[in-house]
């Protein structure tokens, strides 16, 4: 169910990987994704597994995605159009979803916030990191502790040159080079120096999902099938 799982005193956080749930092939079988033609069903059925694992009978707020880099703050039961969401409420689990972007889960347990993004080459350009750790910052956020999961690495996501150019003229960092010799882009690094820029302690738990057969990828797999970040800040 998780490819990786850890809490940091009140701080509960995961990210998931495609095991535990009940889709059928191809989606098999944790599929969290919001469309694509798996049975809703399935897909509801596997929220429902995955939350009462992580805080069971916790509420949980979650995103349409749309690669931009719009940040709110969370409403259990809505789902706004955005990829970053922020909260100060205890219990209440954020949840975003990927299957070759960069999920990225944050918090500072003192101040009470914690927030989490979806940051995809777009978003990553855009900004939608230093906007989810701006808005937490002013909830109250001093100390920020970043945690970043599973996406297409820097040898597998091959895009053309004058791409490539344009994200690195954004974030340099980002810049790649595939295992085949291409240009390519490694967004997660594009997100570490973000980080760093702002002074954000970060832990990479990351994997490459295209090269992981236990995540789903949407460079391997298609549309449709998404994995999970998860966190929330416990009342006790």
């Amino acid at each position: 169910m998780y490819s990786f799982r850890a809490s940091a005193g009140l701080v509960d956080l995961a990210f998931t990987d495609r095991y535990g749930g009940v889709s059928a092939a191809p989606y098999a079988e944790l599929n969290l994704a919001v469309a694509g033609s798996d049975e809703e069903t399935a897909k509801a059925e596997n929220h429902r597994l995955l939350l009462a694992d992580f805080a069971d009978g916790a509420p949980y707020a979650d995103l349409y995605q749309v690669h931009g880099d719009v940040v709110v703050d969370a409403r259990c039961g809505a789902r706004p159009e955005a990829d970053g969401i922020v909260t100060t409420e205890r219990d209440l689990v954020l949840l975003v979803r990927t299957a070759d972007c960069v999920p990225v889960l944050l918090a500072d347990e003192a101040a009470g916030v914690v927030g989490a993004a979806h940051a995809g080459r777009r978003g990553m350009a855009a900004g939608v990191v230093p906007q989810t750790v701006a808005r937490m910052r002013a909830l109250g956020a001093t100390s920020i502790t970043a945690w970043m999961g599973p996406y297409v690495c820097g040898r597998c996501y091959e895009v053309p040159e004058a791409m490539q150019a344009e994200v690195a003229d954004v974030e340099p960092a980002a810049k790649a080079t595939t295992s085949w010799g291409t240009p390519s882009l490694d967004v997660g690094a594009g997100v570490l120096a973000q980080l760093a820029r702002d002074d954000i302690d970060a832990v990479d738990v990351s994997r490459c999902t295209r090269e992981s057969d236990d995540l789903y990828s949407f460079r391997r797999d298609g549309a449709g099938m998404s994995l999970g970040a998860l966190i929330r800040l416990r009342a006790a």
